[in-house]
């Protein structure tokens, strides 16, 4: 079994618990001889950013899936899916006091600041038409279309970059990676990871962040995987 690119979260998989990044992490990605792509559901200019801050291609899966981009030189692509939110956001509004994240840069969905009861807002959408649904990952709870998530990004990006889906193995630690594991060839998540991350996992580390980033690596190369 060998693999040809590595797809990894940012937040919580290649940061410290306090959202730094994880410098040793930081370290062993830039050893690897496969292609990087980071995958996150903060906005694309975060993602680029972070990419270049690495040192890797700019290959980035942003907002859950919703943007892509496969190096710094091209523009992003962007799924037309923010109306839909906003319908969604507008209902939740009546019934909750919502505050959006980065709503100038946020391209196909809503982030909100983790203040209110997911599962009633969950509840009073669906006796809606929205096909929208709220996803969790620890550092906000984001408003997307069910047409879009990473692991539909991750085989968009992947046909773009001339492979499969899977070619890659996928690292992450929140419920938001876990369709990204699906269509990947090995997911591995952190220890970190919430509980639907470790189940869908092929391996899940013992060390939790950026330590478990970097043995989710080392795994991999003792393998011979990478």
């Amino acid at each position: 079994m060998k693999f040809k690119a590595i797809v990894v979260d940012i937040d919580g998989t290649i940061t410290c618990e306090n959202r730094e990044l994880h410098l040793e992490a930081v370290k062993k990605i830039r050893s690897l001889k496969v292609p990087v792509v980071l995958a996150t559901g903060n906005i694309l200019c975060y993602a680029r950013t972070t990419s270049r801050l690495i040192g890797l291609d700019g290959a980035v899966i942003a907002e859950n899936g919703g943007a892509i981009t496969v190096r710094y030189d091209l523009n992003g692509t962007f799924e037309e899916s923010l109306e839909e939110c906003e319908k969604a956001f507008s209902f939740l509004s009546e019934y909750f006091k919502l505050t959006k994240l980065d709503p100038m840069y946020r391209k196909t969905e809503i982030a909100l600041r983790r203040n209110f009861d997911i599962e009633k807002a969950r509840a009073l959408l669906e006796t809606q038409p929205f096909e929208v649904e709220l996803v969790d990952t620890k550092y906000a709870i984001h408003v997307k279309s069910i047409r879009i998530n990473k692991g539909i990004g991750l085989q968009k990006l992947a046909e773009m970059m001339g492979l499969e889906a899977e070619d890659f193995v996928a690292i992450g630690d929140s419920a938001n990676d876990v369709e990204m594991f699906e269509v990947s060839g090995f997911g591995i998540a952190v220890a970190n990871g919430d509980e639907q991350i470790r189940e869908a996992a092929n391996y899940v580390t013992e060390a939790p962040f950026g330590d478990g980033a970097v043995e989710a690596i080392e795994f991999l190369e003792s393998n011979g995987w990478i």
